[in-house]
């Protein structure tokens, strides 16, 4: 009888793995609006094994041309698995309170093609859960506006990055790069052994 019962508490152990398997973290176990719809995105469905570059923006900030390096960065590597998304906030002040204008900051002037949300608070209490998670696992919460974290595709490690860092610093870049080919070795493996 105990034979039987360990083996049917193995057995229900190896079928909930797939399960756990499937699960997200603390970072993408969300669901966030997206911006200026009412349409909500599963972020563990729809970007879990991707590496992460999640980005506060605001549309009347001296960095908001960095909406353009973003978006520059975004074309050149979404292929090689990342994705990154923008959260506007007005939580230092600079953002539009109508969804509308927002939206045609980052979609019309800028162009960007990137996953862009609602705004929402970013730091203290009242931040959303995605960068509660963020400040949690890195001890940094935005300073200002264009505060980047970088998140591998595990959330695992996750790396901060302020305001001044542009999209396409050196520094920044070989980070990415690091990370982007961590996620393609473990893709690999994976796929190996199918």
């Amino acid at each position: 009888m105990k034979t039987l019962l360990s083996a049917a508490t193995l057995a229900a152990g190896l079928l909930a793995m797939p399960a756990l398997a499937n699960q997200c973290g603390d970072i993408l176990g969300h669901s966030m609006q997206q911006l200026n719809t009412r349409e909500s995105v599963d972020l563990c469905d729809s970007y879990k094994g991707k590496t992460i570059l999640v980005v506060n923006t605001a549309s009347k900030c001296g960095f908001t041309k960095q909406f353009e390096g973003l978006e520059s960065l975004y074309q050149q590597y979404q292929d090689k698995g990342l994705v990154i998304l923008g959260f506007p906030s007005d939580s230092f002040m600079q953002e539009y309170d109508d969804a509308e204008k927002t939206a045609e900051v980052c979609y019309l002037t800028y162009g960007v093609k990137f996953p862009m949300f609602a705004s929402s608070k970013v730091k203290g209490d009242d931040a959303n859960p995605v960068f509660k998670a963020l400040i949690a696992k890195t001890g940094e919460s935005p300073s200002w506006n264009f505060n980047k974290y970088l998140v591998s595709s595990d959330e695992q490690t996750v790396k901060h990055f302020g305001s001044r860092t542009a999209p396409d610093d050196k520094a920044f870049i070989a980070e990415l790069e690091k990370m982007l080919a961590v996620n393609g070795a473990a893709e690999a493996t994976a796929k190996s052994g199918e």
